[in-house]
C-alpha cells in the first residue's frame, strides 16, 4: 500500500493536464496526483449512456490502478473535470448552417446537423445529472466539477475553436505563468465574474438554466 493516498483526476485532454497538472500537484502535495486522461469526452462516447457512464469512468480508474499497482485503499478522491460544451441550451438556440464544424457563441451554437447537436445535448445532459448526483464510484468519494463553455473559455477568456495545438502551447503557457502560484490561480478560478456561487449542487442547478453552459462559469473553486 502506498504511503501517501491517491486524487485522480479525470480530464478529456492532455492539454486540461498540461494546465492544470502542476497546480493541483502543489496544492494537494500532501497527496499523490495521478492525471487521467480520457482522450475525448467520455460522456459522448459511442454508446455511452447514464446506464454504464460509472462503468466507464471505473474502467478508467482500474487503467491507473493497473499501471502504477495501486489498491482500492489508496484511492481517497476522484476529482473529474469536464466541459458543458452548452449542452444545456434551449433547442431553439441550436441554429443549423452550412459549416465545417460546431461553432459556440455565448447565446447559440450553429452546426450543420442541428438535429445532431440537440440530441447530443440531451445524451450528454442526461450522463451529467447522473455524474453529479454520484458521491462514490467504486466505494471512492467522487465529484464532477465544469467549465462553461469549455477549459479555454474559462482560463483564456475567449470562447472559439481552439486546435489541439494551440490548446498545448496555451495550456504550456498557463502552467508556466502559474508555476508555484497556486493561490494565485485559486483567485482567478474563484473570481466573482467566472466562480458560481453556492454549494456544490446550487452551482449545478445554474449551469443548467437558460444559456448559462454556454457563458463563461466554473466551479472548479470548490475543489479547493
Amino acid at each position: 500500500m502506498n504511503e501517501k493516498k491517491v486524487i485522480a483526476f479525470i480530464v478529456e485532454g492532455p492539454s486540461d493536464e498540461a494546465a492544470l497538472g502542476s497546480l493541483m500537484k502543489e496544492h494537494f502535495s500532501s497527496n499523490e496526483v495521478q492525471f487521467v486522461v480520457v482522450h475525448g469526452d467520455i460522456t459522448l462516447e459511442d454508446y455511452t449512456s447514464e446506464d454504464n457512464i460509472i462503468i466507464k469512468i471505473n474502467k478508467q480508474i482500474e487503467i491507473v490502478k493497473e499501471k502504477y499497482r495501486y489498491t482500492q485503499e489508496d484511492f481517497i478522491k476522484l476529482i473529474h473535470i469536464v466541459d458543458t460544451d452548452g449542452v444545456y441550451i434551449p433547442e431553439k438556440n441550436v441554429r443549423e448552417a452550412d459549416v465545417d464544424e460546431i461553432q459556440y457563441y455565448e447565446d447559440h451554437i450553429v452546426s450543420s446537423n442541428a438535429k445532431a447537436i440537440v440530441n447530443r445535448n440531451r445524451q450528454k445532459g442526461r450522463i451529467l445529472f447522473k455524474l453529479r448526483k454520484t458521491g462514490k464510484i467504486n466505494d471512492i468519494p467522487y465529484r464532477i466539477y465544469y467549465n462553461s463553455c469549455n477549459l479555454e473559455h474559462v482560463l483564456y477568456g475567449e470562447l472559439r475553436k481552439y486546435s489541439d495545438e494551440e490548446k498545448q502551447i496555451l495550456s504550456d503557457e498557463f502552467a508556466d505563468r502559474y508555476d508555484g502560484k497556486v493561490d494565485e490561480f485559486i483567485e482567478l478560478i474563484s473570481d466573482p465574474a467566472i466562480a458560481v456561487p453556492g454549494s456544490y449542487q446550487k452551482t449545478w442547478d445554474y449551469i443548467e438554466k437558460d444559456k448559462n453552459s454556454l457563458n463563461r462559469h466554473t466551479n472548479m473553486h470548490l475543489i479547493f
